[in-house]
C-alpha cells in the first residue's frame, strides 16, 4: 500500500509541477486514482511540506510550495 501512496504522491507532484495550482477535483482528475489513495498521498505531501492547500470559497486549491516550484524550475 505504501508503494501505491508514494507513486500517487509522485503523480500529484508532477501534475502540480506541469499544470500549476489546481482545485482538488481538477487534481484528482489529472492523477486519475482511487479516492482514498489520493487523499493519503495529498496528506503525505502536506506532511512533507511539499504542497500548500488554500481555501477558495467552497473548494480548495492545491499548489507546490515556492521552494518546490523553484527546485523544479532549476532542473
Amino acid at each position: 500500500m505504501e508503494r501505491e501512496i508514494c507513486t500517487t504522491a509522485g503523480l500529484i507532484w508532477d501534475a502540480l509541477n506541469t499544470k500549476g495550482e489546481l482545485s482538488l477535483a481538477q487534481l484528482k482528475m489529472a492523477v486519475g486514482c482511487k479516492t482514498a489513495v489520493f487523499d493519503w498521498a495529498v496528506g503525505w505531501l502536506m506532511r512533507e511540506d511539499k504542497i500548500v492547500i488554500l481555501r477558495e470559497g467552497r473548494t480548495f486549491r492545491v499548489g507546490l510550495k515556492a521552494a518546490e516550484a523553484k527546485a523544479a524550475e532549476a532542473k
